[in-house]
């Protein structure tokens, strides 16, 4: 016969069984409303919980948990009976006699009960909790409750960067999604953008995304260079559609890397009005524009209080003098705010001439912000009257942000990243 387990031992003596509690339409009590329920509630109003809150006062972010209706708040101390027909009790109230109590309660009633102030007297434990993509992740390391914050973190982190492989075994939809890289520094990409990538078959990239994450796909990704997509009788924008329709009809998972933002002067609509007319879906995922992003990283703040209360930005591709600008450059040179021109360093000599023309100060200042959040990130300053000697002098080259207006002499010239 196999032996028992010695039930004498202390509940300390053996490790905690991991489970997890599905709570939907369940009762839950939590006793107190300090900082620890605060804390707690947010995950148990997410699991559907039917949550009551026992507590003679709460801090303003559980009372609004409570005006809204997501728990029931009875304001008064714990009495006997509060735990009658709960499935879980979280005890965190800052009487000791109160949480013992209840704890006891807990124990007759054989609900689980986790002690924000005893955890050897709880029969449950909280674990560091994370999630991302559906899966969720819950650490428990017995009494070090920062070490598993730390495994928690390490492994969370790990799966939205893509750094710990774990596919989906399960037939997963394939997908289409316009990812925003950001301004060129791979770290600024969104966490979703970078989940997604980690789970492409195909990234179509512009030479202004971050190239730097291409490097960290597995080997059986097809990376497209888009500016290398062979164009025939199309123009380039057509034949990069064709490609985003080719490989999602084929039942890849596709994503669409492109530099800042797609709806910033991206062409992300056009590509999903293409995919809408084959009938593919498409996720959009937004990404840090560089129009705000490369001025911040360059020490220029875009609004500035008692400088400038607004920002525009404008393409630049196109002269002011070319009949195909939709640009009101009157209206522009007339504006007290910031002005951040993206695609316009070839064009900002005569954008320059036009503003001036239109009234705006040949002195007011300019910054050219080259490879904007890169390594090879450089700014140079000028005036709307010297920049197009400037650009000349100093050689400078797209990709560049350029920023008119008086918040460029405003702050350090280089900030630490």
């Amino acid at each position: 016969m196999a032996e028992h387990a010695d039930h004498t031992a202390q509940p300390t003596t053996y490790p905690a069984y991991p489970v997890g509690l599905r709570l939907a339409g369940r009762r839950v009590v939590v006793l107190g409303g300090g900082q620890v329920a605060q804390r707690r509630l947010p995950a148990l109003i997410a699991a559907g919980a039917d949550i009551t809150l026992i507590s003679p006062s709460a801090t303003p972010s559980v009372e609004a948990m409570a005006e809204s209706g997501e728990i029931a708040w009875i304001k008064r101390r714990y009495e006997d009976g509060d735990l009658a027909d709960a499935w879980y009790a979280l005890v965190a109230t800052t009487d000791p006699a109160s949480n013992a109590a209840a704890s006891a309660e807990a124990e007759r009633t054989r609900t689980w009960c986790v002690r924000s102030d005893d955890a050897e007297a709880a029969t449950a434990w909280t674990p560091a909790t994370g999630r991302d993509a559906g899966v969720t992740v819950a650490v428990l390391t017995g009494h070090d409750p920062r070490r598993s914050a730390a495994v928690r973190d390490a492994i969370v982190e790990g799966l939205r960067d893509g750094s710990i492989a774990a596919p989906a075994h399960r037939s997963r939809t394939p997908f289409v999604a316009l990812v925003g890289g950001g301004p060129g520094d791979p770290d600024l990409i969104t966490v979703r953008g970078r989940r997604l990538l980690a789970e492409a078959d195909v990234v179509i990239a512009d030479r202004l995304g971050p190239r730097d994450l291409l490097d960290e796909l597995p080997p059986h990704v097809e990376v497209i260079d888009a500016a290398k997509i062979p164009y025939g009788r199309f123009m380039a924008q057509e034949a990069i559609n064709n490609a985003l329709i080719e490989h999602a009809k084929a039942g890849r998972s596709v994503v669409r890397l492109k530099g800042g933002d797609p709806f910033v002067f991206g062409r992300g609509m056009e590509e999903a009005q293409a995919l809408a007319a084959e009938g593919i879906a498409c996720t959009v995922v937004p990404g840090i524009s560089s129009s705000i992003s490369v001025p911040g990283a360059a020490g220029i703040p875009v609004t500035h209080r008692g400088v400038a209360h607004e920002f525009t930005v404008v393409s630049g591709h196109v002269a002011p003098d070319d009949p195909r600008s939709l640009v009101d450059w009157a209206s522009l040179a007339k504006l007290t705010g910031t002005l951040v021109i993206l695609m316009g360093v070839d064009k900002i000599g005569k954008i320059a001439e036009a503003l001036i023309a239109h009234g705006k100060d040949p002195k007011t200042p300019l910054a050219l912000v080259q490879e904007g959040t890169t390594a090879s990130q450089r700014r140079v300053d000028a005036t709307l009257a010297t920049v197009a000697e400037t650009v000349r002098a100093r050689e400078v080259r797209p990709p560049a942000v350029i920023v008119i207006g008086e918040v460029v002499t405003e702050g350090p010239r280089k900030l630490v990243k």
